[in-house]
């Protein structure tokens, strides 16, 4: 007798009620899974029904399907976009050529890697963010965190399907290690350094559902030119859901501005102290966040120079953002890209090969799109009436990884000295103080359509429910 009913506990379009080898491995895999669910996931929340979306197909009706349900029964699915007839591979040295339904020998190693990476940092921004229903600001708020929760989640399952589905006995090992590792571990962590950064407030979770999740929405997309055709579909699908995650940080932050401004014009005050007196959080600080959040974030591109960025390119497994929409030969070879490095103090530009270049084409293209939410954010201050504006810090700034790691870099774009950087970054990154007045704010709030003083109510409701529908009941 099967230990799973397939069509109903994994919702999925892979035909897993026909792949006895596949059962076999998910049944090893799924009672560890929920064993790290309820041990890394959101602490305290197993017993609540909470309002959700589930897909239990990848057609219009099927993806979103809403009701109560409990986390640990939610039913994680596994889900590819529609297979694309004659689909060819676009771009890199195979142009032309068909798309692969199985891992070429030569690339299991890298796709395997690239898959391993992209399936870690699920569980990760779930162990990140276990605490924060503690300390929700509402229930709708809450709701919206348990929803990335269960995602983050599923994209996980869809990782490990293509893991167990296509690496075999090395798939199955990956995919157990992907529960081994956890955020912040001193002796296993999370492979990538932002998923070992601690998400301690709401203002850091909305800042990285924002910016962070977006960096997701990039990876994904790169992903989903692939040559190796199961990845492409699963991560086109997976894009689907990214959305929510960076609506939730987007509209999260620009609901904390509209309750600054608000008390701005109340106060007729700008003043710091003034407005944390008030039990909002002020615009300097919110700029802070923000340049903390984008800097960790634009390093997850890795280093600007890459050998395996050319080679992913080049041998078909990563495209670019959007590589079907640019006018060039999709081979690059002879081709060149700006990037930035330190020369007698100045920050310079130098032309490499582009192929070597393809983690800034990426972060570039990252960088324009982040830049839009800022500004509908000034926007919502601009509305208020007031003359403050938040930015986007230059893309040297407090950098980690490549020629820009370490060097000193003021959010304008100008190098600074060690003693300048030193007498000024309480200006430009949060402090201690900034972050210990973010969590004395973080008060538990769960009666439905209330809300705490320091966020704005949002304009609606999920899937058309009012603002003060019962998200969350806590049984």
């Amino acid at each position: 007798m099967s230990a799973i009913d397939y069509s109903d506990k994994i919702p999925n379009n892979v035909n897993l009620s026909e792949d006895r080898t596949l059962q076999r491995a998910l049944e090893h895999w799924q009672p560890n899974y929920l064993e790290w669910w309820k041990d890394m996931g959101p602490e305290g929340s197993h017993g609540f029904d909470v309002y959700l979306r589930t897909a239990v197909s990848v057609d219009p009706q099927g993806w979103a399907q809403f009701g109560h349900v409990k986390m640990p029964d939610y039913r994680w699915g596994i889900f590819m976009n529609p297979a694309e007839k004659d689909r060819k591979i676009h771009f890199g040295d195979h142009m032309g050529e068909n798309v692969w339904q199985d891992v070429p020998g030569e690339h299991r190693a890298n796709l395997r890697r690239i898959i391993v990476t992209q399936g870690d940092t699920e569980p990760a921004s779930v162990e990140q963010q276990r605490h924060l229903g503690l300390t929700a600001p509402s229930q709708y708020d809450l709701r919206n965190l348990f929803q990335i929760n269960v995602e983050e989640g599923r994209h996980l399952w869809a990782m490990v399907y293509l893991l167990h589905k296509h690496f075999g006995r090395d798939g199955r090992e990956e995919a157990d290690a992907l529960l081994q590792r956890n955020s912040g571990s001193q002796d296993n962590p999370r492979i990538l350094e932002a998923f070992n950064e601690e998400t301690p407030d709401w203002l850091s979770f909305f800042m990285f559902t924002y910016f962070t999740d977006r960096d997701g929405k990039f990876q994904l997309c790169a992903l989903a030119e692939s040559a190796f055709d199961p990845l492409a579909r699963t991560t086109k699908f997976m894009l689907t859901e990214e959305a929510h995650h960076m609506f939730v940080g987007e509209s999260g932050v620009g609901r904390v501005i509209n309750r600054t401004c608000q008390v701005m014009n109340e106060l007729k005050t700008d003043d710091p102290a003034k407005l944390r007196a008030a039990g909002v959080i002020d615009l300097p600080t919110i700029q802070r966040y923000l340049n903390f959040h984008f800097s960790v974030t634009i390093d997850l591109f890795g280093a600007d120079q890459s050998s395996n960025a050319a080679t992913f390119y080049s041998t078909g497994l990563k495209g670019r953002y959007e590589e079907g929409k640019r006018q060039d030969d999709h081979v690059l070879k002879g081709q060149t890209y700006k990037i930035l490095e330190v020369q007698g103090g100045q920050l310079v530009e130098r032309e490499v090969p582009m192929l070597n270049a393809l983690n800034e084409v990426l972060r570039d293209d990252y960088i324009k799109d982040s830049v839009g939410g800022v500004e509908r954010w000034n926007k919502l201050i601009e509305k208020a009436g007031l003359p403050h504006r938040l930015s986007v810090p230059h893309k040297a700034f407090h950098r980690n990884i490549g020629s820009l790691a370490g060097v000193k870099v003021s959010p304008e774009g100008r190098v600074v000295s060690e003693a300048e950087w030193q007498a000024k970054v309480g200006e430009w990154l949060p402090t201690p103080e900034d972050r210990a007045y973010v969590a004395s704010l973080m008060g538990r709030v769960v009666e439905p359509g209330q809300f705490a003083n320091w966020i704005a109510p949002p304009v609606m409701g999920i899937n058309r429910q009012p603002v003060n529908f019962e998200y969350v009941r806590f049984n």
